[in-house]
Formats: structure tokens, sequence, C-alpha cells
């Protein structure tokens, strides 16, 4: 998917949460994310002060493909199995250019649904 701006997110407790994304232009052209960095969190609301996953760069749970735009969102198996489900909150992710300019790209509900197998 190309970034639009808003996107309802769903998975399930117990599983690696996997989102991929393309950073485009409004040509729908990728944009080269190299030498960029990437945040991205989840929360009950948007005024709770806990987290329900934190993914970073620097922690490993987001890639960045370079010239081709893409991005890759990974919440393991770890990280999910923890949050209580079913549960509803709000989630996005920015990217920070290496001069520190933060863009906004993606946000929108979450939902968190029970797993059955464990």
């Amino acid at each position: 998917m190309s970034c639009t701006g808003s996107y309802d997110w769903n998975f399930t407790q117990g599983e690696d949460a996997i989102l991929q994304i393309t950073y485009k232009d409004s040509a729908g052209s990728p944009i080269d994310n190299s030498g960029y960095t990437a945040r991205c969190q989840g929360r009950e609301s948007y005024k709770a002060s806990t987290t329900l996953f934190d993914a970073t760069t620097a922690n490993g749970q987001i890639v960045l493909g370079g010239a081709d735009g893409a991005i890759t969102i990974t919440i393991p198996s770890t990280v999910t199995a923890l949050i209580s489900a079913p549960l509803s909150g709000v989630w996005d992710i920015e990217l920070v250019t290496g001069s520190g300019i933060v863009k906004n790209l993606l946000g929108g509900s979450l939902k968190i649904h029970p797993e059955v197998t464990k």
C-alpha cells in the first residue's frame, strides 16, 4: 500500500503484526527514504501516556527500503501477545530526515483481536 494519510490497522494478539507501505509523492513515484529514521507507536487513545507498542528503526521493528520508498513495520508476536485484547486504539508512523525534519506519514484506528490458539 502507498502512504495516503489514514489506514485502519487490524491484527490478532500473539501474531507478528506486519505492515508494508511505500512512501510516494503525489504523482505516485517512490520517495527515497535513505538516511531517514522512523518511529511508530500504538496507544489506547491519543492521550494515553503508555504505548501498546513502540517500533523504531533503532530497535529493528521498522525497516526502510531506500530508493524504492519501502517501509516495513513488524510488531513481533512477543509484543502483541502482551496486549490485552480485544482492544481498540490508535497508531501512527513518522519519518525523520537526516536533518531532523519530522513527517507524519500514516495513522488511524487500531483493532487488536484476541487470539484463540496459544
